[in-house]
């Protein structure tokens, strides 16, 4: 009992620190789906829910990308661009050069990362600013798209080809969805058991063995329930199921890898962390390289969805969206605070307010406002809760 009143008062204690979790993007769902399931009974069906999470998959990879660099402080403006590039190239190649489909997409993912290192390189070496460095980025990267699509303009993706096959129509089959389910929650539950097993070692607050279990059934419920809801209809996508598994992967290279620590060092204080022997300029590096590779990767998921690309791809709403979902998700604009689910998060946050716009037949114009307002609503939480963790000494 003693055990499980400290790790209620530990947690009372994070919050009133300003370390207040997902919460907020929690509860910013629950509001969202009564709002526009009111609205329109259409929300919360089987079908539509399928089809939004499918629709999270391009922009959630491409904000991935983002969690990372403002985990160490930086900022990339250029993803939307980077996207339109990689598109680009997997058209082109794909299509006009007939390229072989692998060749095609590691070609977009090389230039993604040949990308990245400049970016890195000229912040670490010249000491430019990220933001500005992005910012040509941007508009170099938007001069490459045009000049790769060429004439043409825009290359449709032949309807057969397995990259738009999987963009637009696999689904997981019925078992295999439940079976990712159960592996999941006895995952979660044992990685937990793992982590009180260690602190109780240690000597340390943690949680009871019952509670750990409880968590873990709840989650393995909620898991079968959805998988089952979703088979209503089509099902779980399988491209919304390779966005989750990249979420997973960034979230165990971040906890779990001397890399990921260096990471979380940086974003808190790059001089700190250069004093603690960490190699600060490699550690920008590779971020800056896997945020424009993940772009690349969105970009060519965005293609495969609309089984096109065009001068328009990756451009209008696609940075705003991603630095947005990054933001709303949890990640600090400040660095050094965050979570690789903050993409997965944030992105369902974006989608969800968009297609419920839609449905309720309002213009692009207040989706963009709503959006907007979101977004200012995100920042000043971030400001307060690191205002909040200063005062109370948390850093």
């Amino acid at each position: 009992m003693n055990r499980d009143a400290g790790v209620i008062a530990l947690t009372l204690a994070r919050v009133r620190s300003g370390d207040v979790g997902r919460m907020p993007v929690v509860l910013a769902l629950v509001v969202i789906a009564v709002v526009f399931q009111t609205l329109n009974p259409v929300f919360l069906t089987s079908r539509h829910l399928s089809d939004l999470l499918m629709q999270c998959a391009a922009i959630g990879t491409i904000s991935l990308g983002i969690v990372l660099v403002l985990l160490i402080g930086e900022i990339d403006l250029s993803v939307g661009s980077m996207s339109g590039v990689a598109a680009a190239i997997l058209a082109v190649g794909a299509v006009q050069l007939q390229w072989p489909l692998p060749l095609a997409i590691g070609a977009a993912i090389a230039a993604g990362c040949v990308v990245g290192v400049c970016y890195g390189v000229l912040r670490t070496k010249l000491g430019l600013p990220s933001f500005v460095v992005t910012l040509a980025g941007l508009l170099g990267l938007l001069g490459v798209q045009l000049w790769v699509l060429g004439d043409a303009g825009s290359i449709n993706l032949p309807f057969d080809s397995w990259i738009v096959q999987f963009a637009q129509q696999m689904y997981l089959p019925h078992w295999l969805a439940y079976l990712l389910a159960v592996g999941t929650a006895l995952a979660y539950t044992a990685t937990l058991l793992r982590r009180a097993r260690r602190r109780a070692a240690a000597e340390l607050e943690s949680e009871r063995t019952l509670t750990i279990v409880v968590r873990g059934a709840l989650l393995l419920i909620g898991l079968v329930g959805a998988c089952w809801y979703l088979g209503l209809s089509r099902g779980v996508g399988v491209m919304f199921v390779v966005f989750v598994v990249l979420v997973v992967a960034a979230h165990l290279a971040l906890t779990r890898t001397r890399w990921g620590r260096s990471v979380f060092a940086v974003g808190g204080s790059i001089e700190a962390a250069r004093r603690a022997g960490i190699r600060v300029d490699r550690v920008v590096v590779s971020v800056f390289v896997l945020c424009s590779a993940l772009a690349a990767t969105g970009g060519m998921l965005a293609a495969a969805r609309l089984a096109a690309a065009n001068q328009s791809t990756g451009a209008a709403d696609t940075n705003l969206n991603a630095i947005a979902a990054a933001i709303i998700g949890g990640a600090s604009l400040f660095g050094g605070r965050g979570s690789a689910f903050a993409a997965l998060l944030g992105v369902v946050v974006i989608q969800a307010i968009s297609s419920g716009l839609t449905l309720v037949n309002l213009s692009s114009a207040v989706q963009f406002m709503v959006t907007g307002a979101v977004l200012v609503f995100a920042v000043a939480l971030d400001a307060a809760t690191r205002r909040s963790r200063l005062g109370s000494g948390a850093g």
